[in-house]
């Protein structure tokens, strides 16, 4: 079960998708985090950020909006109050989600970070659709993200893991864009800006008007970018976007994905990333696969 992500092994291809496990430390008594490849943190900031009024989370068909608005308690807490309890779980990788409004406290956050213990990567969300600045305005402009991650790339001392918008035009070329800027890997995909809308009070459901979907009903056209991405760079890509089975996860593996991560899942069930975990390595012994890297790409279409 075993795979290789930008330089770093993991127990299994199964990451918890940041802003849906909060800082790992939340889930401890819920999900064996021994028995999962490893989880991203929420977005983390230079400076504590309260985020968007409520009400921020809503639920639709096949799926849910968020406009939570990256709140979190900022890197300085982070590294004194939520990073040491992690110890105890050094087989579980702990990616942090790396954001900024500028280029100079992207890179900020990242120097501060460096200096701590207990990290294995960064990833660096460039495609947040729920703040009015950084987030997606680096990430839906090809010049801007390539200059944030070279910056990136230089000031971080570990592997940095970008993650992608799917509110582009083409996302595989941003892809190539991020790889050809010294990106170890990509993620994708984020949320895709939408919005729904009380017909009584004849208001936007969210406070902040619009928010990102996801869950199922973001999958297919997921799985089509991760594969479109998979022929597109040499770099590992990490799939996400409703994923809920071991099936689904396979999907995104077959498309071209080298590990998959689960969010809005564990929304619906706390321990959704441990049963995906667990899920997918039953799946590949029923089926004879005795490596799981073996299904990264393994995709047969009509021309093969």
């Amino acid at each position: 079960m075993k795979v290789r992500v930008a330089g770093l092994e993991l127990t299994n291809p199964v990451i918890a998708a940041s802003g849906t496990f909060g800082y790992g430390i939340e889930f401890e008594e819920i999900v064996s985090l021994e028995r999962i490849g490893g989880f991203v943190t929420k977005g983390i900031s230079m400076a504590p950020m309260a985020g968007h009024a409520p009400p921020r989370i809503i639920q639709t068909a096949a799926g849910m909006l968020n406009a939570i608005g990256l709140q979190n308690v900022g890197v300085e807490e982070f590294i004194q109050t939520k990073l040491p309890g992690l110890r105890p779980y050094p087989q579980c990788k702990v990616f942090v989600n790396v954001f900024g409004y500028t280029v100079g406290e992207y890179v900020a956050v990242i120097e501060r970070l460096n200096d701590a213990d207990g990290i294995a990567a960064y990833e660096l969300n460039v495609s947040c659709p729920n703040v009015h600045a950084g987030g997606m305005a680096f990430g839906a402009d090809p010049g801007s993200l390539e200059y944030l991650i070279s910056r990136a790339r230089t000031a971080s001392k570990r592997p940095l893991i970008v993650k992608l918008s799917p509110n582009v035009t083409s996302i595989a070329h941003m892809a190539r864009v991020a790889a050809g800027a010294g990106a170890d890997a990509v993620s994708l995909v984020n949320t895709f800006m939408a919005m729904a809308i009380d017909v009584e009070t004849r208001r936007p459901r969210l406070t902040n008007i619009t928010g990102g979907l996801s869950g199922p009903a973001i999958k297919p056209i997921a799985l089509r970018m991760v594969w479109e991405v998979s022929r597109a760079v040499s770099i590992p890509i990490l799939g996400m976007g409703g994923i809920v089975t071991a099936e689904d996860a396979v999907e995104f593996l077959l498309a071209g994905a080298t590990a998959v991560q689960v969010g809005t899942a564990s929304y619906a069930d706390p321990r959704a990333v441990e049963r995906l975990a667990k899920g997918l390595e039953s799946w590949c012994r029923s089926h004879g696969v005795t490596q799981v890297s073996s299904l990264t790409g393994a995709l047969e279409t009509p021309r093969d």
